[in-house]
């Protein structure tokens, strides 16, 4: 974990402790994450779920699953407005409550099942810099506390593009969101790689990508495609929120994945 994604989070903490805040869902007073609110989050996350059928990215043109993905929540209501406002500011109340529910997708995943690497999907630099920590790196630490036997390897890393991706991606200025499918995977295509020391610590074992949103799949898609080059045995990911709905995804029962292979 880094320096600066620790210290964002103690300077959250800080920070409600010396200004009053009101809840960021309902708008409450005291607290950035009301009691009821939070009891609503725990309820929407209650039962996570396959999502890869609403991630066009995720499947090939036949339907056939190329990443199995399990969601915590639908993004929306107190799950979309708890996760917005985090990622704005790190809040110490609304990342308990949501990595709660994260490690709740992940044992879903996993089926308690421990011997499984979890990886951080990577932050661009432009978020990185605007922010000051990565939402993803916070949340999966805090999750981290509820799974033991799962190991945390941060182990993907942006690529700063090449003359022929900066070319491609000249003409998708913007961020990812409003893009489709297609846009979406020429723009993250060759943009994540695993680090040279990291490489040992993902190569031959079951890795699960982590994320916050799952919309087209893109960006796990170039996760795993990073990973597997590395030598990893990527079993899927797993996601805080989608954007589709649980009938809007796959119809195979549960969200188990396949667990590691035992020698």
């Amino acid at each position: 974990m880094r320096l600066v994604d620790w210290v964002a989070g103690a300077g959250g903490e800080l920070l409600a402790l010396a200004v009053p805040v009101d809840c960021v869902c309902c708008g409450a007073e005291d607290s950035a994450l009301c009691p009821a609110c939070t009891s609503r989050i725990r309820h929407l996350a209650r039962e996570p779920f396959r999502a890869e059928g609403g991630a066009p990215a995720l499947m090939d043109v036949s339907g056939t699953i190329l990443l199995p993905v399990v969601a915590a929540a639908v993004y929306r209501d107190e799950v979309a407005q708890g996760l917005l406002s985090f990622k704005r500011h790190g809040q110490h109340q609304l990342g308990a409550s949501l990595a709660r529910a994260l490690a709740g997708a992940v044992r879903a995943a996993t089926a308690d099942a421990d011997g499984f690497v979890l990886v951080p999907v990577p932050t661009s630099t432009a978020a990185y810099v605007n922010r000051g920590f990565s939402p993803v790196h916070l949340l999966l630490k805090k999750a981290a506390g509820h799974l033991p036997g799962v190991a945390v390897v941060d182990a993907l890393r942006k690529v700063r593009p090449s003359g022929a991706q900066a070319l491609r991606w000249t003409g998708l200025s913007g961020g990812q969101k409003g893009l489709g499918r297609g846009a979406r995977s020429q723009r993250v295509r060759g943009s994540m790689r695993v680090g040279v020391r990291s490489r040992p610590a993902v190569a031959g074992r079951p890795c699960i990508i982590v994320d916050d949103v799952l919309t087209t799949g893109a960006t796990i898609g170039e996760a795993a495609r990073a990973l597997h080059q590395a030598g990893a045995k990527v079993r899927g990911a797993v996601v805080l929120a989608a954007t589709r709905p649980p009938d809007a995804a796959d119809p195979a029962p549960g969200a188990r994945m396949e667990p590691p292979k035992r020698p």
